[in-house]
């Protein structure tokens, strides 16, 4: 239910803010490759920043947890 929330939550923002998101996904360092036929696109800095957004958050929560 918690990741259902989070979904939710993360849906109503982009859906409210999205054009003020515009950089998420258009960061140096994604990957995009486009072709006549051909289409390839993979955020790599994207997917780090959001690795380390969920990272700092869960350190905060366990640290909050455990005090």
């Amino acid at each position: 239910m918690v990741i259902g929330a989070f979904i939710l939550l993360a849906g109503v923002i982009w859906y409210f803010l999205g054009d003020r998101l515009r950089w998420i996904g258009h960061l140096p360092g994604d990957i995009n490759i486009e072709r006549e036929n051909f289409k390839f696109y993979f955020p790599v800095a994207t997917l780090i920043l959001l690795n380390l957004l969920i990272f700092i958050i869960i350190r905060v929560w366990n640290w909050i947890s455990n005090s």
